[in-house]
C-alpha cells in the first residue's frame, strides 16, 4: 500500500503462525530475524520511494496521469490479489521456499523497472513486482512465526517491528535523494544488494518448515479478484479522460464488477477459499474490514498525492518531499508499540472510534491553511496529527480482526484484513484522481479566464499530474494554486471516509467493549 506504516494485521499474521517442529538455535533465529527484516523492508519500503519518486519518473517517461497511476496500481492489484495465495503457498511448499522465490521474483522485476524504457514496460515490471511481495511478504511473517518458540516470539516481533519502522522512515529521503542526485532507477537498482543479504541470510539460517496441514491454492478466486480489480481500476482510471459515457470504460467496469461476483461466487462453493466468506458473519470482523477499507483509502490518497503537491504546487525537490514526510512515520515507529496496550485496557470499540477521528482532524488539517504557507504551519502538525490518529488506530485494530474470529481462523482473518488495507490503497489512487483532475482542472480554467486571453493554458499544463516543470508567472501560479486546491479537497474527502471508519467502529464494535 502506498503507506509509511505497516499494514494492520502484519503482526497479526506473525502472532498466529505455528513454532517451527525442529528446534532452532540463536544463530538461526538470529539470522531468520535479519533475513525477514531486509526482505519484508523490501515490498514495504517500494510503495512510499517510488512514490516521491513518480513525478521523476513521470518526467523521464513522458507519463500522463493514467501511466502516472498504473505505475503504482500495477504493483498494489497484483500484490492485494495475490497476498492470500501468497501465505497459502508458504504453508504448503515451504516458507523459506516461498519467501526466497518471492525475493529473487521481486529483485527481478526490480532490475527490469530500473531498465524499463517507457511508461508500458515500467508498469508491467511493476505488476511483476507485485506478484513477487505477495510471496515474500506473508512467507516472511510465516518464517518469523514459526522460527521463534513462543516465549521468544514477542521480542523478536517488536525487533522486526523496530528495524521495519527504521527502514520505512529513512525509505522516502532515501528515494528522493537518489530520484534527485543519481536517477529514478537507481531506487530500484538498490534492492539487488538488500535482496542477495536476506537471501543469503534465509539459506544460512531460516528453517524450511511447512504446514502439516497444508491449505489448497485457490486460483480462481484469485484469478477473478485481479480481474475484478483491475477491471475497476482502469475503468476509473480512464473515465478521468474518457468519461463515464465512453463504451471501453463502460465495459471496463462492468467487467470488473461481473467478476468480483464471479468471485464471491466461487469463494462460496470451492473446498479452500481464499477468503472465507464464513468469517463475515461476525459483525465485529465485517466492521473491523470496513474500518480498514475506510482509513486506508483516505490515508493511501492524501500519500499518493501530497509528493505531487509538494514538488509540483511548492517546488519541492524530491530530496526534501521525502524529508516532509518523515515525521509521520518516525512517531508511529517510536509510539507503536504503547498503542497495543489501549485496546489490552479499553478494549477496541474505543481506539478504534477515536483513532479515525483523530486521523481526520489530521487530514482537515492539511486542507485549512491558505496556499504558500510554510511547512512548520501547513504541513507538520497535520502530518504529526496523522501520525498520532494512525498509532492509535493500527494496534487494535489488529486485535479487533483476531478476536472477532475463533482462533482456528485468526491467522487466516488477518491476512484478509490485510489484503483489504492493501486494494483500499488500490481503489483510492483511482476514484481520487477522479476528484483531484476534476478540481484542479475547474480551479485552473477559472483563475486562467480572469487573466485574459493571454492566460490559455498549454495541454501539458491542463494535465493535472503532468511531469514538466510549471512555468513562472500568473499561469504557473494559477496552476499551483488549482494543484493545491485539488489536494485540499482529497483532503476533505479523506477526512470524511477516516470520520465514517470511526463512526463504523463505534457501531460495529460494541461485543469487543471491555469496560
Amino acid at each position: 500500500m502506498i503507506s509509511l506504516s505497516r499494514g494492520p494485521c502484519d503482526l497479526g499474521v506473525l502472532r498466529t503462525a505455528s513454532a517451527a517442529p525442529l528446534p532452532c538455535g540463536t544463530a538461526e533465529r538470529t539470522r531468520t530475524l535479519a533475513a525477514t527484516v531486509l526482505g519484508s523492508s523490501l515490498a514495504f519500503i517500494d510503495g512510499s520511494v517510488v512514490n516521491v519518486a513518480l513525478p521523476a519518473i513521470q518526467r523521464d517517461l513522458a507519463a500522463g496521469a493514467a501511466g502516472t497511476q498504473w505505475v503504482m496500481n500495477a504493483y498494489l492489484v497484483v500484490l492485494g490479489a495475490l497476498v492470500l495465495i501468497g501465505g497459502a503457498s508458504a504453508d504448503r511448499f515451504g516458507r523459506r521456499r516461498v519467501f526466497v522465490a518471492g525475493i529473487v521474483l521481486f529483485t527481478a522485476a526490480s532490475i527490469l523497472c530500473g531498465l524499463a524504457p517507457g511508461t508500458s514496460a515500467l508498469v508491467a515490471a511493476r505488476a511483476v513486482q507485485g506478484a513477487g511481495a505477495a510471496l515474500l511478504v506473508p512467507a516472511s511473517l510465516a518464517l518469523l512465526g514459526a522460527t521463534f518458540p513462543e516465549g521468544e516470539r514477542a521480542r523478536a516481533i517488536g525487533a522486526w517491528a523496530g528495524y521495519g519502522a527504521l527502514a520505512m522512515a529513512a525509505g522516502p529521503m532515501l528515494g528522493g535523494f537518489l530520484a534527485d542526485h543519481v536517477s529514478w532507477r537507481a531506487i530500484f537498482y538498490l534492492n539487488v544488494p538488500l535482496a542477495v543479504a536476506a537471501v543469503w541470510l534465509a539459506l544460512r539460517g531460516a528453517p524450511d518448515s511447512r504446514s502439516t496441514h497444508p491449505p489448497s491454492l485457490d486460483w480462481p478466486g484469485a484469478g477473478l479478484a485481479a480481474a475484478g480489480l483491475a477491471g475497476l481500476t482502469w475503468g476509473l482510471t480512464a473515465a478521468a479522460e474518457r468519461g463515464f459515457r465512453s463504451p471501453v470504460v463502460a465495459t471496463a467496469l462492468v467487467g470488473g464488477v461481473v467478476a468480483i461476483a464471479a468471485f464471491v461466487v466461487t469463494e462460496a462453493r470451492v473446498r479452500s477459499p481464499m477468503l472465507p466468506l464464513a468469517l463475515f458473519r461476525s459483525r465485529a470482523f465485517t466492521g473491523a474490514n470496513l474500518v480498514t477499507l475506510l482509513l486506508y483509502f483516505a490515508l493511501s490518497g492524501v500519500l499518493f498525492f501530497l509528493p505531487f503537491e509538494l514538488i509540483r504546487g511548492r517546488d519541492y525537490s524530491a530530496t526534501a518531499a521525502g524529508a516532509a514526510l518523515l515525521p509521520f512515520p518516525a512517531v508511529m515507529g517510536s509510539l507503536s508499540g504503547r498503542a497495543g496496550a489501549l485496546a489490552d485496557r479499553y478494549g477496541t470499540r474505543l481506539p478504534l472510534t477515536v483513532g479515525p477521528f483523530v486521523t481526520a482532524l489530521g487530514f482537515l488539517l492539511l486542507a485549512v491553511p491558505p496556499h504558500g504557507s510554510s511547512y512548520w504551519v501547513s504541513l507538520l502538525p497535520p502530518l504529526l496529527v496523522l501520525a498520532a490518529g494512525m498509532t492509535i488506530t493500527v494496534a487494535p485494530l489488529t486485535t479487533a480482526v483476531m478476536s472477532a474470529v475463533g482462533s482456528d481462523y485468526a491467522g487466516t482473518a488477518s491476512g484478509v484484513n490485510n489484503a483489504v488495507a492493501r486494494i483500499a490503497g488500490v481503489l483510492a489512487i483511482a476514484a481520487l484522481s477522479l476528484v483531484f483532475i476534476a478540481v484542479y482542472g475547474g480551479a485552473l480554467r477559472e483563475a486562467v479566464s480572469g487573466l485574459g486571453a493571454s492566460g490559455t493554458p498549454s495541454a501539458e499544463l491542463q494535465d493535472a499530474l503532468a511531469g514538466a516543470p510549471l512555468p513562472a508567472g500568473p499561469i504557473g501560479e494559477a496552476a499551483r494554486a488549482a494543484l493545491f486546491a485539488a489536494f485540499q479537497t482529497v483532503a476533505v474527502v479523506s477526512a470524511g471516509c477516516a470520520a465514517c471508519s470511526g463512526v463504523v467502529a463505534w457501531r460495529t464494535l460494541i461485543p469487543l467493549a471491555r469496560g
